[in-house]
């Protein structure tokens, strides 16, 4: 029983903190896919 918890305790934490971080790292990106194409219609305004 001991071994199960080790198990989960090393694969567990990490799965967990990676799911945050790819969460958290899509809200950013799809923020920054929002400025570029604005950045692009800003850009192609000026022309």
């Amino acid at each position: 029983m001991e071994e199960i918890y080790t198990h989960i305790a090393n694969l567990g934490f990490p799965i967990v903190i990676s799911i945050y971080l790819l969460v958290r790292i899509e809200a950013k990106l799809n923020m920054l896919t929002e400025s570029i194409n604005e950045l692009s219609k800003a850009i192609a305004g000026i022309k």
